[in-house]
């Protein structure tokens, strides 16, 4: 190999050399390697203690406000179905007629008996009177005893004429069969000419009312145990008299709010759910019997820190972390104790502190005791965090 070689050679290593020297030189702290990069900027938001509402939510579904399944209580032929299926009625209004010559004839019947017990008591009652006035004279002691047994007799029959014609009455008034309830009537289950008989066991119609209308909303019992202990100790502070609000199949919101009417007694050893009842106005029918839907109530308010979902992961251990600011200016994981959501932010009691600086943004790159360079940031309704010096600036 001839010097010209060489010479190309030892140039090279001299550069090599040279540049893994350059790499190895100290930094600014005297320690040999890489320099590491400056803080991060972050994002962050001022945590302070605040007054919560606590929602429940908890599905349910609609039940009618009153329900009744109609059925004749005299037999005959059906001469005449009176209303329109899904027609609004009021209490009262005419449903079905059924033939009611039979009915007309016993009225009259029982008609004609009360005239003629009308008609006999006073003629016992004069009987009765002329051998009590001659009694010892004409009249034994045992003629006036009949007398006036003839007399009583003459009163039970005339009060059993003016009970049977009332009853005559009642029956001639049941073959026009009249809605028991305000409410919608189903199709008639019969027509113009069918036999039914009293009390028959198919129904000829069913009419709902559904304006009020009850949803009952099933919520756990394990959470109703946790509410109870917060009104216990005070942590959590009850709302007078609650209300819900509805969700419905469709995700509308429903308008108007729900009254409490009764919360269960008892637990679902099926589901361990417990049923409390709320009344809604429903002047539209938009909320059908049978409906699911989901209630929200709130049941009071609580002091807590909402924490922007986007500021915190759940690891699968399922306990909730998010990192603060610490007061060396690096980033320091916590855990937090949560208590449900609302809106786009944890409900969180223990954890933080009044004042603690969340970081809400640059989080996909951040480790713990990385120095940060905080940014004050707010979180809009959409749970977006945004810059506070622009926000300001667009406002």
């Amino acid at each position: 190999m001839n010097g010209s070689v060489w010479k190309v050679i030892g140039a090279a290593l001299v550069l090599t050399g040279g540049a893994a020297l350059a790499s190895a030189q100290p930094g600014p702290s005297g320690a040999t390697g890489p320099v590491e990069a400056g803080p991060v900027e972050v994002g962050v938001v001022e945590m302070s203690l605040q007054e919560i509402p606590r929602v429940v939510t908890a599905p349910g579904h609609a039940v009618a406000f009153q329900e009744v399944e109609v059925r004749p209580r005299v037999g005959g032929v059906v001469e005449e179905v009176l209303y329109t299926p899904d027609h609004l009625l009021e209490v009262g209004d005419p449903l079905f007629r059924i033939d009611d010559s039979s009915y007309v004839a016993a009225e009259a019947s029982a008609r004609a008996s009360l005239a003629t017990a009308e008609a006999q008591l006073p003629v016992m009652q004069a009987a009765y009177d002329r051998a009590e006035q001659l009694a010892g004279r004409g009249y034994t002691e045992a003629e006036v005893e009949a007398a006036r047994a003839s007399l009583a007799e003459a009163k039970a029959t005339l009060d059993a004429a003016r009970a049977a014609l009332d009853y005559a009455q009642t029956e001639l008034s049941w073959t026009t069969m009249k809605s028991p309830i305000a409410g919608r009537a189903d199709v008639a289950t019969v027509s113009v000419g069918d036999l039914v008989t009293a009390g028959q066991s198919d129904a000829l119609t069913a009419i709902v009312q559904a304006d009020p209308i009850y949803v009952d909303i099933k919520e756990a019992s394990t959470r109703i145990l946790s509410v109870r202990k917060g009104f216990a100790d005070g942590t959590l502070q009850p709302n007078e008299g609650l209300k819900a609000t509805l969700t419905l199949e469709n995700g509308e919101v429903y308008r108007g709010t729900g009254q409490l009417v009764t919360a269960g007694t008892t637990v679902s050893t099926s589901t361990g759910t417990v049923t409390i009842r709320f009344k809604f106005d429903n002047p539209h029918h938009v909320i059908i019997p049978g409906m699911f839907v989901r209630g929200e109530v709130v049941i009071g308010t609580m002091k807590a820190y909402l924490v922007p979902q986007r500021a915190a992961t759940r690891g699968n251990s399922g306990k909730l972390t998010a990192y603060i600011v610490g007061e060396d200016g690096t980033a320091r994981q916590v855990i937090l104790e949560d208590e449900g959501s609302h809106e786009n932010a944890w409900i969180v009691r223990e954890g933080l502190s009044d004042g603690d600086r969340l970081i809400v943004d640059g989080l996909s790159t951040l480790r713990p005791g990385q120095a940060v360079t905080p940014v004050a940031a707010i979180i809009d309704e959409d749970g977006i965090s945004r810059d506070a010096d622009t926000s300001a600036v667009e406002d």
